[in-house]
């Protein structure tokens, strides 16, 4: 059983988003461009908001790939100009597909606006194949009763499988294509061996506390993103015995398309000549508008 070595650690950048919202991301940066098929990770907070102060992401585009969100407190809202509307909450997961084109919005909903509290939720960017860029647009919305959630048999690991499949449990989601998203707690004295694809990319991102990853038990903490090298079919994440709180992050694992990749702010295709075509349909309204009245 062969254990895979890690590639790198880094620390994830602070950036702003939305309307002025701050997040900590881990990539894109000029140093890591995206992990395929990945192409951005955002940690949205965890941020305390008065009344009237939370802030989203009002009307944007999207054209190419597929945006998930995954909240851990708060509230948002989501709307786009396909006609799908939803609030998610405390872990829910909104799944969309942007494909051809999609205006959507995600602002924190009223209830929320209007009493304040702790918003905190991770956002991930997910890219298509050729074949299914321009698909129609869809969207999943997953309430958390809904998301599998399991413990190891030891009861040191606590995993919500928002996609793919862990000790025997399998993920409700329809992905386009083969994707493991994992939200785990591992305790103090927990180690987490899990087989991965040799082929598949995998990293580790670390909401809170620190551990132990890769064959040579290398230290990481909050904040940092963890990726494995493609050395082995096993990864291997531990808590230290004495750890004076759990391991909190979240473990993504994909196949890599490798395909070209193009990107131009919300539009990511396989050439220039399409992001020039997303730009002319976006402004000549062929993504369609939000209806604010509904």
């Amino acid at each position: 059983m062969s254990i895979r070595t890690i590639q790198r650690i880094f620390a994830a950048k602070k950036t702003f988003e939305g309307s002025g919202f701050q997040v900590r991301r881990p990539f894109p940066t000029d140093a890591i461009p995206e992990i395929d098929p990945f192409l951005l990770l955002d940690e949205m907070g965890p941020t305390e908001h008065g009344p009237g102060e939370a802030q989203g992401a009002p009307d944007h585009p999207h054209r190419g790939f597929e945006t998930v969100t995954y909240m851990l407190s708060g509230r948002m809202q989501h709307t786009d100009s396909h006609g799908n509307k939803g609030i998610i909450g405390p872990g829910d997961v909104q799944w969309m597909t942007a494909g051809d084109g999609i205006i959507h919005s995600e602002m924190p909903d009223e209830e929320f606006q209007a009493v304040g509290g702790k918003m905190h939720g991770i956002q991930l960017w997910i890219n298509l194949p050729r074949q299914d860029k321009r698909m129609k647009p869809r969207y999943q919305d997953i309430s958390v009763n809904k998301i599998p959630k399991v413990t190891s048999p030891d009861g040191l690991i606590q995993a919500t499988v928002i996609a793919g499949n862990i000790f025997g449990v399998s993920a409700q989601i329809e992905t386009r294509i083969p994707i493991t998203y994992l939200h785990l707690h591992i305790q103090p004295g927990g180690v987490f061996l899990q087989n991965f694809s040799p082929t598949a990319n995998v990293f580790a991102y670390i909401l809170d506390g620190s551990g132990q990853f890769g064959e040579k038990m290398e230290e990481a903490s909050e904040g940092d993103i963890v990726i494995f090298a493609k050395n082995g079919e096993n990864v291997k994440i531990a808590t230290a015995p004495n750890a004076t709180k759990k391991l909190n992050m979240i473990v993504l694992a994909g196949e890599p398309l490798n395909e070209p990749i193009a990107r131009y702010g919300p539009f990511v295709m396989n050439t220039e000549k399409e992001i020039l075509e997303a730009i002319t349909d976006y402004r000549n309204g062929r993504f369609g508008t939000i209806n604010t009245k509904n």
